[in-house]
């Protein structure tokens, strides 16, 4: 793993989006077209600005995202749909994507758009890391073996209480308590894997899946396992860890 730490989650996000931006391009010259699995939440914000300025053949991209709350419309401020409909797809005229419908069977739902995403290798994925570790909506303890592309997940309290503290629900009651998320062997399927986590209140959970065991206890820490991830952090996130992992 490689390990990049910005000033700032503005640069931080330039440097993401740059390193994306490459891989993109080079997938596309290598075989015509590329995919991608996309991520949302507030970390990714100075990430996808950056990202969707960038000069790409977009229209050769295909792409997935990681995970919707179960139950909830997008017209909600908290959809995973809406954010990236608005934030990537909007913007950059990318005409293949494939989201996550969280109102309609989610069991279903998770085969529908998992036999398409199997359907072919993914080149880069997006991922970021939760306060309590999680990798997409892998809370711990995280379904480590599973084969399947998407589940459906139970959201624990501190992930919940996450979505409150970054304004998307007024309550932890409204906070939807099942969604559907990539698989972390999914994720792991990916070519390349870019990790974009800024915030001192992430300090804690970057240092547990950066210097800690590999457990499913800190799912984002199973990253470490594979062979082309980048991760890429502000002085904030980064404050806890020791000279050896910076």
């Amino acid at each position: 793993m490689k390990v990049h730490i910005a000033t700032d989650r503005a640069e931080m996000g330039r440097w993401a989006a740059q390193h994306a931006a490459d891989v993109l391009r080079a997938g596309i010259a290598a075989h015509g077209s590329t995919r991608l699995v996309a991520c949302t939440g507030s970390s990714q914000f100075e990430v996808l600005e950056s990202f969707t300025s960038s000069n790409l053949a977009w229209e050769k991209i295909e792409m997935f995202h990681l995970d919707e709350y179960a139950g909830l419309p997008e017209s909600h401020p908290a959809s995973f749909r809406k954010f990236l409909r608005e934030r990537l797809v909007e913007k950059t005229g990318i005409t293949r994507y494939h989201f996550l419908n969280g109102e309609v069977d989610p069991e279903s739902e998770c085969r529908r758009v998992g036999q398409l995403l199997a359907a072919a290798p993914v080149d880069l994925a997006f991922v970021g890391i939760g306060e309590n570790g999680h990798l997409a909506f892998n809370d711990p303890p995280a379904d480590f073996n599973t084969d399947e592309p998407y589940i459906v997940v139970e959201l624990d309290d501190a992930c919940r209480r996450q979505q409150v503290g970054e304004g998307w629900f007024a309550t932890v009651d409204d906070v939807p308590r099942r969604a559907l998320s990539m698989s972390v062997r999914q994720i792991l399927k990916a070519s390349e894997i870019i990790c974009s986590c800024p915030d001192a209140r992430k300090a804690a959970a970057v240092k547990a899946c950066l210097e800690g065991p590999v457990t499913n206890l800190a799912p984002a820490s199973i990253l470490r396992t594979h062979p082309n991830v980048t991760m890429y952090l502000d002085r904030e996130s980064a404050a806890l860890l020791s000279a050896g992992s910076r």
